[in-house]
C-alpha cells in the first residue's frame, strides 16, 4: 500500500490527552497546553484528558499510565520536562513505558526548531514513540515549540500514524 493509500484510510479523528509537566505552571499560566489542546479541537480531534503534574516521575508516569489503559484514547501529548536542566526529567520518566521509539521525531523537530532557533535546538530531549500501541508525543513546555511539533509533525500524521499502529486484518487469501 503507498503512502497516499495509508492516509486515505488514515481516521481524522482521534482522542487524546495532554499532560504538562512543570514545577510552576497551572490551568490559567499553561499556554504551552492549551495551545496543544485548540490546535487538536481545530482538526476536529477530541480531549479525553488533561493534567498538569510536577516534573517527578512518578507522578508522570502515572499519568500517562492511567490514560495509556483508557480504549477510547489513542494519543498522549506531553510538554515540558524535556529539557537538560536538572528537573527536567520527563524523557526519564516515559522513556520506560514506550514499547518502541521513533528517533526521527525528535531528529526532525530539532531540525526544525534549528531553523526557528539556531543552535539552541539540540538541548531538547522531545520525543515519541508507541506504548500500549498508542502515540506518546514529548514536547518542550515553550509554546513555540509545542505549536512547531503540532503544526508541522503530529497533526499531519497523526492519523496514518494511528492506522499503521492498527492495520486492517489481512484476509486469508493474502500474503
Amino acid at each position: 500500500m503507498s503512502h497516499q493509500e495509508h492516509q486515505d484510510k488514515a481516521p481524522a479523528r482521534l482522542n487524546f490527552a495532554v499532560l504538562t509537566v512543570s514545577d510552576s505552571r497551572d490551568e490559567s499560566t499553561d499556554e504551552s497546553g492549551r495551545t496543544i489542546m485548540a490546535m487538536l479541537a481545530e482538526r476536529g480531534h477530541g480531549l479525553v484528558g488533561y493534567r498538569i503534574v510536577p516534573d517527578e516521575p512518578e507522578l508522570i508516569r502515572k499519568a500517562i499510565g492511567e490514560w495509556l489503559a483508557r480504549e477510547d484514547l489513542q494519543a498522549v501529548v506531553v510538554n515540558g520536562g524535556t529539557g537538560v536542566s536538572p528537573r527536567d526529567r520527563t524523557v526519564e520518566a516515559v522513556e520506560p513505558l514506550l514499547d518502541r521509539r521513533l528517533p526521527g521525531f525528535g531528529e526532525i523537530f530539532r531540525w526544525l526548531s534549528y531553523q526557528e532557533i539556531g543552535p539552541a535546538a539540540m538541548l531538547s530531549r522531545a520525543l515519541a514513540g508507541t506504548a500500549r500501541g498508542k502515540a506518546v508525543y514529548c514536547l518542550p513546555g515553550s509554546t513555540a515549540g509545542c505549536r512547531l511539533a503540532m503544526e508541522r509533525l503530529i497533526l499531519p500524521v497523526t492519523g496514518h500514524f494511528w492506522a499503521m499502529l492498527h492495520p486492517e486484518p489481512r484476509s486469508s487469501g493474502q500474503p
